[in-house]
């Protein structure tokens, strides 16, 4: 085997591309990265501390990818959550679960995940190239050549694994899709995925960094897509948080978003307001919604909202202020005029169609010895680090596959 000759080619170094290539020891490995250092996307993940998993059953992960749980199910059953966990702290890397399961480093940095991933490489003997990127990749007598700036390197199999479009300035944008269509695959349109939303005339936009346990729903053309529960943030141009992050792959411009600030439902609020304005009507209506876990700050602006003057006592409430304020708790109107941007999306929806892709083995059903792992797939998860585990767990499916096709 000459030196531009290799058993595998992993295109490039973010989680998937890593331990993929991790994994093929004794196989001759090179990785492409294009930029002039590894994993810059990963180092993002977390706000840096690098979330890499979730805890839990991971059979009950399928749930939190959309549509396509049943795809990475197999990756998920053959690379587990602890099997991720084990491959870190055996590489010197502890870990913690936090209050909402997610699995971070004790030391908080997303570094040491990249460290112990590149020293996983070393150990397997990997090459890795920086700064030099793919022009091309075309298929030969016995494999696949790779066309690079620097030339051209042949390999009997290809893992492309180079992300999708969100935080480009990481390297993450959309090549693999072009090596993709070159090969004969579809690609599914990427879009923004787990992105906040915009909101034009924001009446809350005051109350910015409040966050609070919250349940949302979307509505289009009149009719209710799907609800969900979690952690909303109120930021200054609209709304963020896991549930706003999580569901917006089901959100388009222009949809209705209903939010319920209470757990309790329009009813139970409606009986609550009658029943302490009936018993203390001289109390400021905002001073009535004590115990709703809402700030207080959150209610005088719901109370605003609802169009009631400031300093309106129970005795001053008539039933249409109670029955605006219950709207506005239980299921606050918000018109969004754009979701968030590549640059503002954590991860990528659409890519590579997975009907093209063996979901067992990763492999591609159109061009034999080519491999996908990652977000280059139209494949997203919800956040709790869903997605880098369905990059790890793609990438070690595509490895076991590629050795024991060269063991064949």
């Amino acid at each position: 085997m000459s030196m531009h000759e290799y058993d595998v080619i992993v295109v490039g170094t973010g989680p998937a591309g890593l331990f993929c290539a991790a994994h093929l020891a004794p196989a001759k490995v090179l990785v492409l990265e294009k930029m002039k250092l590894p994993g810059r996307k990963l180092l993002l993940a977390g706000s840096g501390q690098c979330n890499l998993t979730h805890a839990g059953d991971v059979k009950t992960f399928t749930a939190n990818y959309g549509d396509h749980g049943n795809f990475v199910k197999p990756s998920l059953m053959a690379c587990s959550n602890q099997a991720v966990t084990d491959f870190f702290e055996h590489r010197g890397v502890p870990l913690f679960t936090n209050e909402n399961g997610k699995v971070f480093p004790v030391s908080l940095l997303a570094d040491d995940v990249l460290d112990a991933l590149l020293f996983a490489c070393d150990e397997a003997g990997v090459e890795i190239n920086y700064s030099e990127g793919v022009k091309s990749i075309t298929p030969n007598m016995n494999g696949y050549s790779v066309e690079t700036s620097f030339g051209v390197y042949r390999t009997k199999y290809v893992v492309i694994a180079t992300g999708g479009m969100s935080y480009s300035g990481t390297g993450s944008t959309g090549d693999g899709y072009g090596f993709a269509e070159s090969l004969g695959h579809t690609i599914t349109p990427p879009e923004p995925s787990l992105t906040p939303v915009y909101v034009d005339d924001h009446p809350l936009k005051d109350l910015s960094g409040i966050s609070l346990p919250a349940k949302v729903s979307i509505w289009r053309e009149g009719k209710k897509l799907l609800t969900r529960e979690g952690d909303l943030l109120i930021t200054r141009f609209g709304y963020s948080g896991p549930v706003i992050l999580d569901a917006s792959r089901w959100m388009r411009a222009g949809d209705l978003l209903k939010i319920a600030f209470t757990p309790l439902s329009p009813q139970e609020v409606d009986v609550l307001l009658k029943e302490r304005t009936a018993a203390s009507g001289g109390k400021q209506i905002q001073n009535l919604l004590s115990g709703l876990s809402c700030p207080d700050r959150l209610i005088r602006a719901l109370v605003e909202a609802s169009g009631i003057p400031e300093g309106t006592t129970g005795g001053q409430f008539t039933s249409k202020m109670r029955a605006a304020l219950v709207e506005n708790l239980t299921a606050f109107p918000v018109r969004i005029s754009r979701l968030g941007d590549f640059n503002a999306a954590m991860c990528t929806a659409g890519g590579v169609s997975l009907s093209e892709i063996n979901k067992k083995t990763c492999e591609s059903k159109i061009a034999p010895g080519i491999f996908f792992a990652g977000e280059v797939m139209d494949l997203d998860g919800d956040t709790g680090g869903y997605n880098i585990q369905a990059a790890f767990s793609t990438g070690f499916a595509a490895a076991k596959t590629i050795l024991k096709l060269l063991c064949a």
